[in-house]
């Protein structure tokens, strides 16, 4: 038995997979999958970037008033990130993508350019129509749309689809992670929540196969235009809640616990715990003073 791990840099996150492989002759399924799993996350990259221009989303997003035919890679975030902001209300809001420019965060990974996108001054997720049957996209206003909290997610369940026939494997995508199968002892994977303060040490272990934990923090990317402003925005009230330090979501799939960390960040203490235990989702909450809150679908 062996193990098979790559890395590499995408979607502006170090992705680090691992295989397990229990047969010598297997290792050569493994890099295949291996290689079809980072492929899954160049291609959602290409889809869903709100910081390329030459992006399928970003090229979408410069057509206002007509239909737009989209990939199913762009199409299946943005019908979920309106499904969720639709179930918080308009505070979990895809249109979100010029209030992140304003407040800094518009600067492109790779080559550090700064976007900054024509938008109206007020737009919400029902300036967007879907049609399902024919895969468009249609705006009713000029609009940025961020999937930040959904694309990696999306682009982590695809890689894991392609490494579904080995025995175990972990997808880590900078602290969202999908793990299958078991570890090299044939156990649920151990997964460490990181500490808010203290990046090197884990706050909290838990156990997880064939599971999906994602983990929203405010601790991540500050605004250097705003004090108190974090990545985490209500589109609401365009500001960043901080009933919580950090959001982790235990869900079936990535995009699911992906988007709903977020969403359960921005509704603050009573919301975000009302809106996992509603989902059948499972939640575990780091307050500011650093104590520890789980709620939801086995809670403890």
């Amino acid at each position: 038995m062996g193990m098979l791990r790559r890395t590499k840099l995408c979607m502006d996150t170090v992705v680090d997979i691992q295989v397990i492989v229990r047969e010598e002759e297997g290792m050569e399924q493994a890099e295949i999958g291996m290689k079809r799993a980072f492929e899954a996350f160049r291609r959602i990259e290409q889809a869903c970037s709100r910081f390329s221009p030459d992006s399928e989303l970003m090229k979408a997003c410069r057509v206002t008033g007509a239909p737009v035919q989209v990939s199913p890679f762009l199409f299946e975030p943005i019908r979920f990130a309106i499904e969720l902001a639709e179930w918080t209300e308009g505070v979990f809001d895809p249109t979100i993508g010029k209030i992140m420019e304003k407040h800094g965060f518009n600067r492109h990974y790779l080559t550090g350019e700064r976007v900054n996108s024509r938008s109206a001054d007020f737009v919400t997720y029902r300036d967007i129509v879907l049609d399902e049957r024919d895969c468009t996209l249609l705006l009713h206003k000029p609009l940025v749309i961020d999937l930040g909290a959904v694309a990696k997610g999306f682009a982590i369940d695809l890689a894991a689809n392609e490494l579904k026939s080995s025995p175990g494997f972990i997808i880590n995508a900078g602290g969202d992670l999908y793990a299958g199968g078991t570890d090299e002892k044939g156990e649920p994977w151990k997964i460490g929540i990181r500490h808010p303060l203290h990046k090197e040490q884990s706050i909290q272990v838990i156990k997880v196969s064939g599971q999906a934990v994602c983990t929203s923090g405010s601790y991540e990317r500050r605004s250097a235009k705003e004090a108190g402003m974090h990545h985490i925005i209500n589109a609401v009230t365009e500001s960043s809640p901080n009933d919580w330090i950090s959001c982790t979501v235990i869900a079936p799939y990535a995009m699911q616990a992906d988007a709903f960390s977020t969403a359960s960040f921005l509704l603050g203490a009573e919301g975000g715990r009302s809106l996992i235990t509603q989902a059948g989702l499972q939640g575990i909450w780091i307050t500011p003073d650093l104590q520890i809150d789980i709620a939801g679908r086995e809670e403890a």
